[in-house]
């Protein structure tokens, strides 16, 4: 699991949902909750954001605007752990990690050192209370 520490900037709330932004070293992130409800969600405070290495999709050579995800966070690989079905990449942002099929990162060519772009759907980020 990627648990990297930000704090809440924005909120914005429409009936049962909410899209919280979060500042992580100046790169923005998106996460939309449902019934955020719980007290350590304001603005100004610490929170820690959760996300799945499996949620993490990787871009090489590409627009980084021709891609409906809203979290895009630039960085480069700095390991790459090749299985026979899957690849965990180890990423320069905050120590993030994402895990791709083999065959993907096959097809891309990714090695280490590589400028990549790192994606995230805002559905699949959590928020965990920063204590």
């Amino acid at each position: 699991m990627n648990k990297i520490k930000g704090v809440i900037t924005d909120i914005i709330t429409f009936d049962n949902l909410s899209l919280i932004t979060v500042d992580v070293d100046n790169v923005t992130f998106s996460c939309v909750v449902i019934l955020h409800e719980k007290p350590f969600v304001k603005i100004g405070n610490f929170v820690f954001l959760l996300f799945k290495e499996t949620e993490v999709s990787i871009g090489k050579n590409f627009s980084i605007n021709s891609i409906s995800l809203s979290n895009k966070i630039p960085c480069k690989i700095t390991k790459i752990k090749k299985g026979k079905i899957l690849t965990e990449i180890h990423l320069s942002f905050k120590g993030i990690k994402s895990i791709i099929t083999t065959k993907s990162a096959e097809i891309m060519n990714l090695k280490e050192n590589d400028n990549i772009i790192a994606f995230i759907k805002a559905t699949e980020i959590s928020l965990m209370e920063f204590k």
